[in-house]
């Protein structure tokens, strides 16, 4: 498992930010002191009946409501074409003795521009086929998102071996393209394996080594502040029990023309292996959950990138039914929408078109608003607070997160070997 350490530069930039953040003195005989309270921020992006970002709004035509309460709007920033215009500071987050009142903050330096992007290249779920195409993808990408400003880095999950810290150059990126090499099982390399109690080979290993990866990337956002913070996630996605007709041969061509006649005579199937496919989506929602609500919590968006693109029929030198194909695109795309849609970004697939998608990333993450507020919900046991925000305005279109949870401790499994035990017989 790919440990994140380089994030601990930006992090530490961000503390030392954030013990300045401006914020008005206290009025004479009132000062104004909160305890044990977090800032809650999220970014929101309003667009009109075209489509075009409303960049004139102001604090008082926006309604945020957490679990629907009302809230009261503590800093209200707008970032427009990459500048960023601070309208309203949040007050002091400071305890106090009582009877004392503290001297104004100071006014925290400019953050700049820039936006952090970080890209993450899963290459343990990518065929080695698509190494050139995926290179590609990440040329384009550094040619039409990044711009000057931007804090880049760049980690992958297995043997590409890339680990950038986050830096201003975009060379060190455009540098690491020739490094990515694929590594995702193939269909025949998922059928020749052997069966063990998580399902086909080290297939959900491998993908337990790429949730850490992203879990520990996404945590170590959490004291950035000030800017947006959007994560390009490049994988082909996931399914813990893919082609399952096929591997016990019930389908139409591995039950077929490939499989032995006798199995059906005689039960072999041992009811230890089942579990894997009986737990199969429910393990693979929990560790995309968990993702997600760590995404929510820093306020990052995640974009996910299928470099398969148009996915159609398989070779039909893999001897797979079709229709299981299909089963698996479907499942495997729908986990990369889920990712994206649940952190408010969205998925590149099914889409050939890498430059218009990386294009419109750019534009999600170069206008936007920045509204926060310290939370009324008094229940601390409450994890998961569900978001709303609208504004007055008619005809007025917003996008933004739907949810956040308050920061546990991480329960995201670690990467287990999948176990010794004897293979499945067929």
């Amino acid at each position: 498992m790919r440990v994140v350490p380089f994030l601990a530069v930006l992090s530490a930039a961000s503390v030392l930010v954030a013990a300045q953040t401006p914020g008005p003195p206290p009025a004479a005989g009132q000062p104004t002191f909160r305890s044990g309270v977090t800032l809650v921020t999220t970014d929101v992006i309003p667009r009109d009946g075209s489509g075009r970002f409303i960049s004139d709004l102001t604090k008082d035509e926006f309604i945020v409501t957490e679990d629907g309460q009302p809230q009261t709007l503590e800093s209200f920033v707008l970032v427009h074409g990459g500048r960023v215009f601070n309208q309203l500071q949040p007050a002091p987050v400071q305890a106090s003795p009582e009877g004392i009142v503290l001297p104004p903050t100071r006014r925290a330096p400019d953050m700049g521009s820039g936006r952090v992007l970080l890209v993450f290249v899963d290459d343990l779920h990518f065929e080695a086929q698509f190494t050139p195409h995926v290179r590609r993808i990440v040329q384009q990408m550094v040619d039409t998102l990044l711009h000057d400003g931007d804090i880049v880095g760049m980690v992958s999950s297995g043997p590409s071996a890339i680990e950038i810290s986050p830096t201003t150059d975009r060379k060190l990126v455009a540098s690491s393209v020739t490094k990515i090499r694929g590594s995702g099982m193939t269909a025949a390399e998922i059928f020749q394996t052997l069966e063990s109690s998580q399902g086909p080979g080290d297939l959900r290993f491998r993908a337990q080594v790429a949730f850490q990866t992203m879990y520990n990337l996404v945590s170590s956002l959490d004291q950035v502040e000030n800017r947006r913070k959007a994560i390009v996630y490049i994988s082909s996605g996931y399914d813990f029990d893919p082609y399952a007709e096929g591997r016990n041969s019930r389908d139409h061509i591995q039950g077929g023309r490939f499989s032995d006649p006798t199995r059906f005579l005689i039960d072999q199937e041992n009811p230890y292996f089942s579990l894997s496919s009986v737990t199969a989506d429910i393990d693979l929602y929990n560790f995309m959950r968990e993702l997600t609500l760590s995404a929510n919590r820093t306020n990052a968006s995640i974009f996910t990138v299928d470099p398969r693109g148009l996915a159609g029929v398989t070779d039909a030198g893999q001897y797979l039914d079709q229709s299981e194909v299909r089963t698996f695109l479907n499942k495997t795309i729908s986990s990369l929408r889920y990712i994206a849609e649940e952190t408010g970004g969205f998925a590149v697939v099914n889409d050939n078109d890498f430059v218009s998608a990386f294009k419109r990333i750019d534009a999600e993450t170069s206008d936007y608003y920045v509204l926060g507020y310290y939370s009324t919900n008094p229940d601390s046991k409450q994890r998961v607070r569900a978001l709303d925000v609208k504004v007055t305005r008619p005809d007025v279109s917003v996008a933004s997160r739907k949810e956040y949870s308050v920061k546990t401790p991480g329960v995201l499994p670690r990467p287990t070997p999948p176990s010794k035990a004897p293979p499945k017989k067929k």
